[in-house]
């Protein structure tokens, strides 16, 4: 098939059915046949496979900006996002007040919490003897440890997961009605939460919108108040959706290799290590881009500007250039530069909550079986996250 207006034949097809494993296989023959693919899906769009192409993109923010199309498909938008629509240097004035309360130093103190939310999910689960893990642990599991973050009641975080996943679904399906209504209902969300915390603040070193909000008033750099909304909206959506995607994979592959779940029961000091390479295999995002600013050329191809590229961070994390048998989760890897978190200066603001969560939701799964066996076929969420919508396991709780 040949893309409308470029005169280039698509050489992949990223809206195909996947399973659990059969991105993987796709990705790999890209590294070695097409490492840069042209795609007429979603408008028309590049993608990065290999992970020098991957790290070159997300670190020049010069060639490759954020400011125009930063996910694919694009997204239409009545104003900007920080902190993902800005490059720096102005991307670095929203990062600040985001990075001070989310730094290991000041989430680590949520680690008793988010392993007693994973306790009380998991025992219902084990006292059936198992269930869908993505649906009935992941999703409330990844809701309450973000309400937990920002203060809010989990029945609203839950709301704005419901309506993020409408809103991706939409977005994939291009439909620009059901985006914009989507997007609107996030926006109100946003407001609502940003509004109570003006009226109620809190420590502004250790709650996020307090954060944002002494943020706008900087007298040298002030963020405009309804930025601070578009901010808050923008990190609650990304905040839940990766945790709750990549946690239903860590379960299933837990699931599929017995032998390294004993090894981690008997020696949880392993888990950080596991997390890594789990973080490494099963990286949740595929489609942030970036836009080319001029002609360049990657991977053997010719990217024209005005053009969208996207990062295929689950592919560059099993390039064979980089990692040793790539697709094995080894917990003796070092170094172990993957990118689940990005790299450059958009790199995940969150990536020291998201690697407790892992830590808590893992070790309570763990702790609480003898056995995590496979209880049926995996469903995939679409192109828009990389993960299960639907894990079926089986639980033997432990004695």
């Amino acid at each position: 098939m040949t893309s409308a207006g470029t005169g280039r034949a698509s050489d992949w097809d990223p809206t195909a059915p996947e399973t659990f494993d059969s991105s993987h296989e796709v990705y790999a023959e890209l590294r070695r046949r097409c490492p840069v693919p042209w795609s007429d899906a979603f408008g028309g769009f590049w993608a990065a496979t290999r992970y020098a192409d991957v790290v070159r993109v997300a670190r020049d923010s010069g060639t490759f900006s954020t400011a125009v199309q930063n996910v694919v498909p694009h997204v239409p938008r009545a104003q900007r996002r920080p902190p993902l629509h800005f490059d720096p240097p102005e991307h670095g004035v929203y990062r600040a007040p985001m990075d001070r309360v989310l730094r290991r130093a000041v989430v680590r103190r949520l680690g008793p919490a988010f392993a007693a939310a994973a306790r009380e999910l998991l025992e219902p689960l084990l006292a059936r003897g198992g269930g869908d893990y993505a649906r009935e642990f992941a999703l409330p599991y990844a809701a309450q440890c973000f309400a937990l973050l920002l203060g809010l009641p989990v029945e609203q975080v839950l709301e704005i997961r419901r309506i993020g996943v409408e809103y991706s679904f939409a977005i994939q399906e291009m439909d620009r009605a059901r985006v914009m209504r989507a997007g609107d209902e996030l926006y109100a969300i946003a407001l609502a939460i940003v509004e109570e915390r003006r009226a109620r603040p809190r420590d502004p070193d250790e709650d996020l919108v307090s954060s944002l909000l002494r943020a706008s008033r900087d007298p040298a750099r002030p963020i405009p108040y309804e930025l601070v909304v578009a901010t808050v909206r923008q990190t609650v959506v990304a905040g839940i959706g990766a945790p709750h995607a990549v946690l239903g994979s860590a379960a299933v592959h837990l699931s599929r290799h017995p032998d390294l779940q004993d090894r981690l029961r008997a020696d949880p000091g392993l888990l950080p290590a596991a997390i890594e390479e789990l973080l490494r295999l099963y990286a949740p995002y595929r489609v942030f881009a970036r836009t080319a600013t001029r002609d360049v050329e990657l991977g053997g191809r010719t990217v024209r500007a005005g053009e969208a590229i996207t990062m295929i961070f689950p592919s560059a994390n099993r390039d064979e250039a980089v990692f040793a048998d790539a697709d094995r989760l080894d917990l003796g890897r070092r170094p172990n530069r993957h990118l689940a978190f990005g790299r450059g200066a958009h790199r995940c603001p969150g990536a020291a909550m998201a690697r407790l969560e892992l830590t808590a939701a893992l070790g309570e799964l763990l702790a609480g079986t003898s056995r995590v066996e496979p209880g049926g076929e995996v469903e995939m969420f679409n192109w828009l996250e990389f993960g299960p919508r639907s894990a079926p396991l089986h639980l033997v709780p432990r004695a």
